[in-house]
Order: structure tokens, then sequence, then C-alpha cells
């Protein structure tokens, strides 16, 4: 009998060789993989714990800057609002008086004679449901208007005219008629010092009176205005800066949505 001996072919052997380092190196290959998905995992849910997060610091930073923005609005419409009353109430005062007043162009009057003509009645309150009667100088002054040879009344301005036709200035009536009297005569002394004063007339020459001085004229007019434009303008630009505020962060925010 034949004894066979079986020989083992060297592929196989060292295919059983090789199988369990092949079995190590895919048991590698897949626990890095798992390792590199269970990072992933968690960068991801850190990624989006700070997306939260950031998104909601937005929200909350939108919350808390929309009332501020409405405070801001309501302000600027209530200084516009007050500004306009303010306008309303300057038409109809300084800016009424200014624009029917006669005596609108300025020159200079050389005083020729100021005296004093009469005694004036006026009365003065002394307490309730009181009134007395006092007297003070009538002052009559007579200017010559820009040199012209035009000789007219001086008055010291609209109340007085409209006080009085005939004197040049009418104190606070009071009790003590001696001071109404050294007050007119200052004023006296002092346009008679002076000679030459500036005053206002009128160019149609219906008027034969010429006032010192106006209660409103240009500059008190710009002052009065002045300070409602101001406050006009100031609402405003409150007003503009908010939406501009608003428009931008609108555009930042649909910039971010386009770059993500």
């Amino acid at each position: 009998m034949y004894r066979r001996s079986f020989r083992r072919s060297p592929g196989s052997a060292s295919v059983s060789k090789r199988r369990p380092g092949l079995s190590g190196k895919m048991f590698f290959v897949a626990g890095a993989k798992n390792t590199a998905s269970v990072g992933g995992n968690e960068r991801r849910s850190i990624y989006q714990k700070f997306r939260e997060v950031d998104l909601l610091d937005k929200k909350k930073t939108v919350t808390a800057l929309k009332p501020g923005e409405d405070r801001a609005i309501l302000l600027g419409l209530g200084m516009i609002f007050s500004s306009v009353m303010m306008y309303f109430v300057l038409g109809i005062t300084i800016l009424r008086s200014y624009a029917e007043s006669a005596w609108t162009e300025e020159g200079v009057c050389v005083v020729l004679n100021s005296t004093v003509t009469s005694d004036m009645n006026c009365s003065y309150n002394c307490g309730s449901d009181c009134w007395r009667v006092s007297k003070y100088p009538c002052l009559q002054v007579y200017v010559n208007v820009n040199n012209t040879g035009r000789v007219c009344r001086l008055s010291h301005n609209e109340e007085t005219q409209d006080a009085s036709s005939e004197c040049f200035y009418v104190p606070r009536c009071q009790k003590d008629s001696g001071q109404m009297h050294s007050v007119i005569m200052n004023i006296s002394e002092r346009l008679k010092a002076q000679r030459q004063v500036p005053c206002y007339y009128d160019p149609s020459e219906q008027r034969e009176t010429v006032l010192l001085t106006r209660l409103y004229d240009h500059g008190v007019v710009f002052h009065s205005l002045m300070w409602p434009s101001c406050i006009f303008l100031g609402g405003l630009l409150i007003i503009v800066l908010v939406k501009l505020t608003q428009y931008l962060s609108r555009l930042c925010e649909e910039i971010g949505k386009l770059k993500r």
C-alpha cells in the first residue's frame, strides 16, 4: 500500500496565516470609521448648540431693540408734533403781528422837539376789585425822517401807538405819580442828547407816526422760529436714524442668509 502524504500548498498556508492580521485590520478600519462618525456627530451637536445659542441671542437682541426703536420713533413724532404746535402759536401771535405791521422800513430820525405837554390819567390796581386813578406826563417827540423834511411824531412801539396816539411813551400806571414823571423826563433828556435815533416808518406814508422800536423785528422772528425748527429737525433726524438702522439690520440678515 502506498502512503499518501498530504501536503499543504503554500498558498493555503499563507492564506491561513494572513487571516488573523486581515481581521485585525478590518476591525481597526471599522473602529476608526465608527470613531469618526461619533466624533462628527459630537461636532455637529456642538455646532447645533452654538447655533441655537447664537439664534437665541439674536432673538433676545431683536426683542430688546424693538421696544427701544418704537420709543425712539414715538419720541421723534412727539417732537415733530410739538414743533408744529409751536409754529401754530407763533403764527397767530408773533408772525401775524410782524406781517400786519405797517412800519417795515428802517431809517434815521433826527429829534426836532421833545416836550411834556400835559398830564394823562391812568388807573392802577389797588386790590381785589379796587382801581384808583393816577397821572403821568405826556411826552411828545417830533422827528425828521431821513433828513427828507418829513416831520412825524415818534412813538415808542406798536403797543404805545395803540394805547395813546399822542404820547411817546406810556409807563406802567402806579400810585406814585412822581416816579412816573421822573421816568418820562429821563427819556426826554436821552432823546435830546442823542439827537439822531434809528426808527421805523411806513414806506407808503399812510401813517403819520414813526416807531423807535418794533415789538417783533427780524431778530425776534428769527429767534422765535429757530427753536421750533431745531425741535422739528431733531425729531425728523431721530426717525430717519431709526429707519436707517432697521434697514441696515434687515440687509445684514439677508446677506447672512445668502452666505449660508
